[in-house]
């Protein structure tokens, strides 16, 4: 697996240890909440927490910030934005919008876990204007247009 360099700043709120991935093949590395006290979300409540980090994302790179599984299904636990993008010109600190699906209210703890980013190539399109689309079998058909299965 090839391993890229990514600059790290820690914040003056960050304390801890450096994110790192959890195990050889981990494709995401998690974040976790700096915060001084508790927060506590209700069911349907969103909060913005801060993660202390910023990064200098290489140039054709982007950081995506994603849900932990684990929280999603034992509490309900997402992102709002799912998957987030933190583009390779973002200099600030990274922040996690996290939503409560589950039915009881959630309490974030200073250094809980709260995402995953990954750290992702993207490509930028070259946009062309044309009078016709070429044509595929699918066509137009969309929202559920290829069967339930």
């Amino acid at each position: 697996m090839s391993k890229l360099n990514l600059q790290v700043q820690c914040l003056e709120n960050f304390s801890g240890d450096l994110p790192s991935y959890e195990s050889d093949l981990a494709s995401g590395f998690d974040v976790r909440a700096q915060i001084e006290e508790i927060i506590r979300l209700a069911p349907g409540e969103r909060a913005l927490i801060p993660t202390g980090l910023a990064f200098a994302i290489p140039s054709g790179f982007e950081i995506q910030a994603r849900p932990r599984s684990g929280l999603a299904i034992k509490k309900g636990i997402s992102l709002v934005n799912t998957p987030g993008t933190i583009d390779a010109d973002y200099r600030g600190e990274v922040k996690i919008i996290l939503i409560n699906h589950g039915k009881e209210p959630f309490e974030i703890q200073p250094g809980d876990r709260i995402a995953q980013l990954v750290l992702c190539p993207i490509v930028q399109a070259s946009f062309e204007k044309v009078d016709v689309l070429s044509e595929t079998s699918r066509g137009a058909g969309g929202f559920g247009s290829t069967g339930v299965n």
